[in-house]
């Protein structure tokens, strides 16, 4: 833009320079408005309460405040709940009972390999009640490198700062003849020793929901940086034993004691393994020689390294916060469980042999959820963590003879399906996993196919005699949620053909897996258009309601689980009768009122309240089955429904408000629906490298790929700084080109293309 001026007076020389000044200025602003700057210092726009004010009955995430590294072996947490209750930390409550370290991934699953900590004005104050103190989130910071909060009973205030294995404490004391540390090991069996020479207290604790061996244990260490002048150990709150420095029990606590003045900082620094005392100490090396700052500023530049692998430019300050909030717990889970030995080689404490174990592990997911979105957001984005979870997945197989369904730490009963071949599968056809691992990996998948764990029900294919006879789980031979389970097997034995087929497998092996891929056939009810349950002599299930939650279905019904062929939705769009009965059916998912059925489960589960409170039909966002179905729009011809939900389900049901979830979070997926969603696009069938085109949420952003190159998302008239503007593609191209329907390749993305779109209204 020029702008000239003609003055025919001296005096007009003010006014034409202020004129050019707020032109220059107008400029610069329309620029900005084009081109917005990207958003620097992410980690500081996340906030690690959103989901916490859940409960029960209604969740709004079941997240905790984690402080913690990015996919860290340990995590930190304040604790709002009793000792072992899944609900850690509550937003609604106002009493905070210790700062515990957690494993948990879950409320359902709950912890493993807890202790707490908790600074105290009177170390007498030991049992969970007396030692609790009053709080307010005014008086809290909550970041994923930093924790403080004000404990107004003891006037103290508590900060937390961590490594992948550690943490270190800051306690600002008041004047006190009697301060101290209150250490809780739980129960279950539990060890503690003071060592007041070297002002450290170490122990372990057995505390945990499952999913371990008998010689489990976390052993931790604790170190202050202040004399300890007097101790207490505890069998049990209230069960001093007098004179005792080292005690073993069902439930030991230690008091540790020392005066201090008004305003005197305490350090304590922590850490723990899951190997010995001696790795504990090891591990004790992340942050030995660091003062509490130090820690804190390398944890922050960390998650800004991580973090900033997306950037997002435009929007407005609560788009980003949202963003980066998903972003975060997209970034926690599966957490590792391996350490470094003293020879600098990753070694691992085996949940499924007991054994310690040479090499990588990762733990705390359920592929149920996580093989949607989760995982194939790290294989874009973050590739290298996923290397060393299928190096991990390699050394499952190698430990015991099957992979993980749901680990937290080893085996868990929840949830149903044989989704690690997803998940095993992706990473492989998309180069992250090193070949030295793929046969390992394939034989132990297919073992699963054929056996069930004999302690883990959920864990292999319970129902496969059925499955590879008839080709569908019967309805009426005991076995829940039969309908799930087809579906499920069915998409899975078409991520094991995938695999066959890039190994070179026979080509009877080949047809076998083909065939069994089409078994979701066997489930769906012309009638209806909906998926049914099916009776061993081949009737289908009387009598039979849409709106029935469980049954034949997990945490779902009919309308939910139908769309659950996510390797051939064209055969679905065919079995319906054609795009406009399949479109006609999604449509009617919104449209029908959000009644249920809650008879199979006997009480209405909080995954159908999240679905009523909505508003929006029958759709439970909520939970995971539904989740993708919004993209099949885009097979229908019909991508500008996928755009119009796909704008709705951001804006109205995710925030980075307390209650800023619409349902579970569940270890990163709901979050990764989130990202994938403001890129503009989402991997319905994991296993393919295919993405349905839904549409972008910011201006700009760079995705930085480990290759080194970088995808570049531009959409112009979409969500600026005054709210959001667009809501339909007009046009896009990648790399200039314009793609061939609505959808993306996994190359198109990964050689950095640039995604051009322009959006109107």
């Amino acid at each position: 833009m020029i702008i000239i001026i003609l003055s025919a007076s001296e005096e007009s020389l003010v006014d034409m320079k202020k004129l050019i000044i707020l032109s220059f200025i107008g400029l610069l602003a329309a620029c900005s408005h084009e081109r917005p700057e990207m958003v620097t210092d992410p980690v500081e726009y996340v906030s690690t309460l959103t989901g916490t004010l859940s409960h029960h009955a209604f969740s709004t995430g079941n997240t905790y405040p984690a402080i913690a590294m990015p996919w860290g072996m340990n995590f930190w947490t304040p604790v709002t709940g009793k000792m072992g209750d899944g609900w850690a930390y509550r937003y609604d409550q106002n009493i905070i009972r210790g700062l515990k370290q957690t494993h948990q991934p879950s409320p359902w699953i709950n912890d493993y390999g807890q202790f707490a900590i908790m600074p105290v004005r009177d170390a007498s104050a030991v049992d969970e009640n007396s030692r609790a103190s009053w709080f307010s989130h005014k008086s809290e910071t909550a970041r994923p490198y930093y924790y403080q909060v004000y404990l107004a009973d003891h006037d103290i205030n508590a900060e937390i700062t961590p490594t992948e294995r550690a943490a270190a404490f800051t306690f600002t004391y008041p004047e006190s003849e009697t301060s101290g540390v209150i250490v809780d090991a739980f129960d279950k069996g539990s060890w503690i020793k003071v060592i007041p020479g070297e002002n450290a207290v170490v122990g372990y604790t057995t505390k945990n929901s499952g999913g371990v061996p008998d010689n489990f244990r976390n052993w931790f260490v604790l170190k202050f940086d202040k004399d300890i002048e007097g101790w207490t150990l505890y069998d049990g709150a209230d069960n001093p034993i007098p004179a005792a420095d080292e005690l073993e029990g069902n439930r030991i606590i230690a008091s540790v004691s020392f005066k201090t003045v008004r305003g005197e900082k305490v350090g304590v620094k922590a850490a723990s393994s899951f190997i010995s005392l001696e790795q504990a100490w090891r591990n004790f090396a992340e942050v030995e020689a660091m003062t509490f700052e130090q820690v804190k500023r390398a944890a922050k530049e960390r998650w800004n390294e991580v973090l900033g692998r997306i950037e997002i430019g435009g929007g407005t300050p609560g788009q980003h916060r949202t963003f980066y909030s998903c972003l975060y717990r997209s970034l926690l889970f599966p957490r590792k469980f391996y350490e470094i030995d003293a020879e600098g080689k990753p070694v691992h404490y085996s949940p499924y042999n007991g054994q310690v174990c040479d090499g990588y592990l990762y733990t705390d997911t359920g592929f149920w959820d996580t093989f949607r979105a989760l995982f194939p957001l790290l294989n874009l984005v973050y590739p290298y963590v996923n290397q060393e979870i299928q190096q991990g997945l390699a050394n499952v197989a190698r430990e015991n003879e099957f992979l993980p369904e749901w680990a937290s730490p080893g085996h868990r009963g929840c949830m149903v399906g044989n989704n690690s071949a997803s998940v095993v599968a992706e990473a492989i056809l998309k180069g992250i996993t090193p070949e030295e691992d793929w046969q390992t990996l394939y034989d132990c998948i297919v073992y699963g196919t054929e056996h069930v764990h004999p302690q883990v029900s959920s864990t292999g294919r319970l129902g496969h005699e059925y499955y590879n006879t008839l080709g569908y789980i019967p309805y009426n031979v005991g076995i829940h949620e039969s309908v799930a389970r087809t579906l499920e097997y069915a998409y899975n034995d078409w991520c094991i053909l995938q695999l066959a087929r890039k190994l070179g497998r026979p080509a009877a092996e080949l047809e076998k897996w083909e065939s069994r891929s089409d078994n979701w056939k066997n489930v769906f009810d012309p009638e209806h258009n909906l998926m049914r349950g099916r009776n061993a002599d081949g009737s289908f299930q009387e009598p039979f309601s849409p709106y029935k939650w469980g049954g034949a279905f997990t945490e779902g019904n009919a309308w939910h689980y139908t769309w659950s062929v996510f390797h051939d939705v064209e055969g679905l769009m065919e079995a319906m009768g054609g795009r406009e009965e399949f479109t006609a059916m999604l449509d009617s998912v919104f449209v029908v009122p959000p009644v249920y059925d809650d008879s199979y489960y006997g009480y209405r589960i909080h995954e159908i309240t999240e679905m009523q409170v909505a508003d929006m039909g029958n759709y439970a966002h909520g939970n995971q089955p539904a989740q993708h179905m919004i993209y099949l729009y885009d097979w229908a011809g019909e991508p500008r429904k996928a755009q119009k939900w796909v704008r709705e389900v951001m804006d109205r049901l995710y925030s980075s408000a307390p209650d800023g979830y619409c349902g579970d979070e569940d270890n990163g997926q709901t979050s990764a629906w989130y990202v994938f969603s403001a890129m503009g696009f989402y991997p319905v069938c994991p296993a393919s490298d295919q993405y349905a085109v839904g549409r972008p949420y910011f201006p700009r952003m760079k995705v930085h790929l480990e290759n080194g190159r970088t995808l570049e998302i531009n959409a112009s008239n979409v969500n600026g700084a005054d709210g959001p503007l667009g809501t339909y593609i007009k046009n896009f191209t990648v790399g200039g080109r314009r793609p061939n329907g609505n959808f993306l390749r996994y190359e198109d993305l990964m050689e950095g293309n640039a995604l051009e779109f322009t959006m109107e209204d």
